[in-house]
């Protein structure tokens, strides 16, 4: 037994920004948290735990989350939002002759005319997400690989970040969080220096347009 009761409380809320979020919103009940979590915070902590001792540490943990919200250092942001519709979306394992294949896929997508491409390497997959016109050219180029996962039909949720947003911590994660208060499924997040794509099923696509501007319009 190394941790605190204190500590094993921060670590189970920790995992749920849902149960995070609503300690700062103050829309849940204390002891009813408490018993709820008093099972995972007896397994952390290693022994029985009286229920008035998690609820103590449920209260300090929910003001010391609310004060720091208030006091959290907070920039205007300008953005911009644009949506992209109908995006073919693949997942695969990668191949060293895969990635050199890649070149066809850039030659013939024209971001300027207003095509929408996005391919991310890793160590192990690729992800592409690409306008579905130009999915029979992607098939081709797929075919024999590994395949883990494709959707067609989607939508890209893109913010251009125009100021702000470098100097605000932990922006992604807040704007993550809100879309899945919202119980919306993120299939994809692809960020770069100031663009922040998300890509969703077209069903989501104007309920998240709408989380993410009044995120950043009022709450930021």
């Amino acid at each position: 037994m190394s941790s605190s009761i204190s500590s094993c409380v921060k670590q189970v809320i920790n995992r749920s920004p849902f149960i995070n979020e609503m300690l700062i919103q103050q829309v849940i009940s204390y002891s009813n948290l408490s018993r709820f979590i008093q099972t995972r915070v007896e397994q952390l902590y290693g022994q029985p735990v009286k229920l008035a001792a998690i609820v103590m540490a449920v209260r300090r943990y929910a003001q010391e989350l609310i004060e720091s919200q208030e006091t959290q250092e907070h920039h205007s942001i300008e953005y911009e939002i644009s949506m992209k519709t109908n995006i073919y979306d693949v997942n695969l394992v990668r191949s060293d002759t895969f990635v050199s294949r890649l070149s066809g896929l850039y030659d013939k997508v024209k971001p300027q005319k207003g095509d929408f491409l996005n391919v991310t390497i890793g160590s192990h997959e690729i992800s592409i997400a690409v306008s579905d016109k130009f999915r029979s050219s992607l098939d081709e180029m797929i075919e024999g690989q590994e395949i883990l996962h494709r959707k067609e039909n989607m939508v890209a949720l893109t913010i251009l970040f125009k100021s702000g947003f470098l100097q605000t911590p932990g922006i992604l994660y807040m704007a993550s969080r809100k879309l899945a208060w919202e119980n919306i499924n993120l299939t994809e997040i692809v960020s770069t220096m100031n663009e922040l794509t998300f890509v969703i099923e077209r069903e989501d696509s104007m309920k998240a347009y709408d989380v993410l501007e009044s995120f950043f319009d009022e709450e930021l």
